[in-house]
């Protein structure tokens, strides 16, 4: 029996599926999961699904749809099956409705022998003869039969001669006819045979290691095979990764990246002709990729493979930039919000201790002194002045940490020293958190050109360990010193001046600019770049207490938590303007906007995105303005209602959150009610056939 089976059964296996649309089918299969004891909270699981949705599409053209998501209500790894005659769209790239539509349902703490299961599913959809067997299957059985491994697909498509030789994923399925294809070979070290040809090896990985990771691998495979080309694909997914062997990096002529999320020890490929591109890329174009990997070798001639001396190196994020197909803006914008990432656990500790010591000891603790040899185990003041002194302490390492990794994320752990020194100079001259991005965006491009300097193998060793972090250092540090860092300096004191002196219009007008930003896309490229503002404001507000950018980290707060709670809101005192699904997530909208994570509106902007942006975003400015004129203050840059006790003026915050979430209400309710209900006056009981008979089952 195969290792796959039980992944699905035939009553999880719908060959009739007819929705109206994605969000139908998808609550149509997990009903079945629901049904056979896979799922234990139905709505729990597809506010799951629907999370994964949102980061990116799952339609992955040919047909084919794979929502798919890790959650704590999945009991086991399970996949559910259903075939449409009219198709659904799930935007894929080819603009093709999918046919086949496979629910991949993983526990949260799935062990690596179910994963790889997954992953071997995931690649077998790249194969058209298994594909093709599905839309042919005339039963629930034959297609549980077909998924599970105990029927091996029909009419399978011959190999090409050149077989790719990358480890496959699907090797834990013994499905595979063991007559026609050899066992994967191994990253052994190369032979003299098999320097004849073009030689790449690739890394796939995508945010949830599930389905994409796999499939991207397959494809390539399947594209080299085609190609005559040789290609070993690390797949860095959620079955485990097993690296390619630093001897086939080294006789590789190019290395191909397909990911979403960072392609860890990186470093591994340096001097290495670089396709760097999404997840996606690989799945849709692998034929197109491997053709631009061949363009880079003969481009660069065949010194490739003698260029690349085997490196260790630590895990590091998606940023040195071959052949990309991301926008220079998206992988600044990246680059910048990777810094950030690291540096608000600094943020959070320091202003949260900062508070404490302030809520414990008064705001004159600032001036207690150092509690090394002066602390008393019994006195109150004492444990509040090292709170504070602990706090003031992570304070100062926010600057370095962004300017760090902001050159962590352009090129690699050889530009962390330069990041970091560039950071901590911008602090020495006062040149704050701006300095800090200068400084790291600097580190970053100088170390990732110097990464692909040609030098002899001699000292290619010491290179990322010595070399480069010595010149760039001494590069940042003169740049910082002598060139930017005074300049930086005075700007960075008059935006420190201008807000700690916002009062009156300035200061409301600011907080409605700040809210519509956080609410028009709801955690998108304006609302990073407005809450990155907030955030690293916060860095400048040192020990004041009621410092303007404390107010401005109250406001951008705010503003966040309105647009789900709107929703929320919305959805109880209209349900007839709402859909069944909109109705469920509006339960969990609730949560998700009194802890600020403003995506929790993403779900009814998607569905009617002229009416519920704009209400999001009148809400928003109404709470950005009031809590402005309030002068509300927050440390903390993160946390929603659970942060309360250390709001600056909290009851009047909490009134400017209430104040905008009943205008995010009226506003789309009087939008909505202009046109006809999304759902008939019918009650909930009314479902359609399909519905019933699964509920009844």
């Amino acid at each position: 029996m195969s290792d796959t089976s039980g992944l699905i059964t035939p009553a999880l296996v719908d060959l009739h599926l007819a929705p109206q649309d994605k969000s139908e089918a998808l609550r149509a299969l997990a009903q079945r999961l629901v049904a056979e004891g896979r799922v234990t909270d139905l709505d729990g699981f597809l506010a799951d699904v629907a999370a994964r949705e949102a980061q990116a599409p799952t339609g992955m053209g040919d047909g084919i749809g794979i929502p798919h998501c890790r959650s704590p209500h999945v009991t086991r790894p399970s996949v559910a099956f259903g075939r449409s005659a009219r198709g659904v769209d799930f935007d894929a790239p080819d603009g093709r409705p999918a046919d086949l539509i496979f629910m991949i349902a993983a526990p949260a703490g799935a062990d690596d022998a179910h994963l790889r299961i997954l992953a071997a599913l995931a690649g077998r959809l790249m194969d058209p003869a298994f594909t093709g067997a599905l839309r042919d299957a005339e039963s629930p059985g034959a297609v549980a039969a077909l998924v599970n491994g105990e029927e091996p697909p029909v009419a399978a498509a011959p190999e090409p001669a050149a077989v790719a030789e990358s480890p496959d994923p699907e090797s834990p399925d013994p499905e595979t006819p063991a007559p026609e294809t050899p066992a994967p070979e191994t990253a052994a070290p190369e032979t003299a045979d098999a320097d004849a040809g073009l030689r790449l090896v690739a890394v796939t990985s995508c945010p949830t290691g599930i389905a994409h990771t796999y499939m991207a691998a397959k494809a390539l495979e399947l594209a080299a095979a085609r190609a005559g080309v040789r290609i070993q694909v690390e797949t860095q997914g959620s079955a485990g990764t097993t690296p390619l062997a630093p001897e086939v990096i080294a006789a590789a002529d190019a290395v191909i990246f397909a990911h979403d999320v960072e392609v860890r020890d990186r470093a591994r490929f340096a001097g290495k002709p670089t396709v760097d591109v999404g997840v996606k890329a690989a799945v849709n174009r692998a034929d197109d990729l491997i053709a631009q990997a061949a363009g880079l070798v003969a481009e660069t001639g065949s010194g490739a493979r003698a260029a690349a001396a085997p490196v260790a190196a630590p895990s590091a994020p998606s940023a040195l930039s071959g052949t990309t197909g991301e926008h220079w803006a998206q992988r600044l914008r990246k680059y910048l919000m990777t810094g950030v990432s690291y540096m608000i656990p600094f943020v959070a500790a320091g202003g949260l201790l900062i508070a404490l010591a302030f809520a414990i000891g008064g705001y004159q603790i600032a001036a207690a002194p150092s509690v090394l040899g002066h602390f008393d185990w019994t006195s109150s003041h004492s444990w509040a002045a090292m709170l504070f002194q602990t706090g003031k302490t992570s304070f100062g390492f926010l600057v370095p940490v962004l300017s760090g990794y902001i050159a962590w994320a352009i090129a690699d752990r050889a530009a962390l020293a330069a990041g970091i020194a560039g950071g901590a100079v911008s602090v020495a001259v006062g040149a704050g958190f701006l300095g800090g991005i200068v400084s790291g965006l600097a580190a970053g491009f100088l170390v990732l050109w110097m990464i692909r300097w040609n030098v002899p193998r001699a000292i290619r060793g010491i290179m990322p360990v010595v070399v480069i972090p010595l010149l760039s250092v001494a590069a940042v540090g003169f740049l910082m010193f002598v060139v930017v860092g005074s300049p930086i300096a005075s700007a960075m004191g008059g935006l420190t001046d201008w807000l700690n002196g916002l009062s009156g219009s300035n200061a409301i007008l600011l907080g409605v600019l700040l809210g519509a930003m956080m609410a028009f896309d709801m955690g998108g490229p304006l609302n990073k770049v407005a809450y990155t503002f907030a955030a690293g404001a916060l860095t400048a507000a040192g020990t004041t207490p009621d410092a303007g950018s404390l107010k401005v980290m109250a406001a951008v707060m705010a503003a966040g938590m309105t647009p789900p709670l709107g929703m929320a809101l919305a959805t109880v005192v209209r349900r007839r303007l709402f859909t069944p699904e909109e109705r469920e997530n509006g339960k969990a909208a609730w949560v998700l906007g009194a802890s600020f994570i403003t995506e929790g509106a993403i779900p009814f902007a998607a569905a009617d995105p002229l009416r519920v942006i704009p209400a999001n975003m009148v809400g928003s400015m109404t709470a950005g303005g009031l809590v402005m004129a309030f002068g509300s203050t927050l440390r903390a840059p993160h946390g929603g209602i659970w942060v309360l006790p250390l709001i600056g003026s909290p009851f009047l915050y909490l009134v400017a959150v209430v104040a905008g979430t009943v205008v995010t209400t009226g506003v789309v309710v009087v939008l909505k009610g202009m046109r006809r209900p999304a759902v008939p006056a019918a009650p909930d009981a009314v479902r359609s056939g399909a519905e019933l008979e699964l509920v009844g089952a």
